[in-house]
């Protein structure tokens, strides 16, 4: 490790450009995309839950059914989140039916970014309905950019359209350095159910 000397001075000028929603996107392979979108959505929820403004979760590949420890947590404080999927795609017994409910989800996400009501819309792993071809793009492109000015969205998922990316104001790529999964080590429960 290299030691480097504390700052002593601010690294940067205050943007001062106008305060409006973002399109933000956690991608790559490696470990906590869906972690760091929850984290944002706490952050927001905490902001402005006082002022009526709403955060929402929707997740396309859980089942409606889910009761992770997100669920339950996120339940208890009042953010709603909600699995509009079957499962992953490999235990599917009817692929054709997983890109309904994805098509289907699509439609009440899409709702809750043009409402108006929403402060932050959370798209956990949009990313795959998208490459498997089970929603077109273009609508999701179209629905970023119509949304209002003040809704946040953020989306999460492996191997994002590049569409999107050019699209969005905030990308992170999440590298995979070292998994313990790939030790042989099964998920653990708290930390990744």
């Amino acid at each position: 490790m290299e030691i480097e000397s504390a700052p002593t001075e601010k690294r940067y000028e205050k943007p001062k450009g106008e305060r409006r929603g973002l399109v933000i996107v956690h991608t790559g392979d490696g470990k906590g995309k869906s972690t760091a979108a929850f984290g944002l959505a706490l952050r927001a929820f905490g902001r402005t839950h006082v002022h009526g403004r709403l955060v929402k979760i929707f997740q396309f590949m859980k089942v409606p059914s889910a009761r992770f420890g997100e669920h339950r947590m996120f339940e208890q404080i009042g953010i709603p989140i909600e699995g509009l999927g079957d499962g992953f795609s490999w235990k599917s017994a009817d692929l054709a039916h997983s890109a309904q409910l994805a098509r289907d989800g699509w439609e009440k996400a899409r709702a809750a970014i043009l409402s108006g009501d929403c402060f932050m819309v959370t798209l956990d792993e949009l990313t795959y309905p998208l490459i498997y071809g089970w929603l077109p793009l273009e609508g999701v492109l179209q629905t970023l950019r119509d949304r209002p000015k003040h809704t946040h969205v953020v989306i999460t998922g492996r191997r994002c359209p590049p569409e999107i990316i050019e699209l969005a104001d905030t990308v992170t790529e999440m590298t995979l350095v070292k998994h313990a999964f790939k030790a042989g080590i099964p998920a653990q429960r708290g930390i990744e159910d």
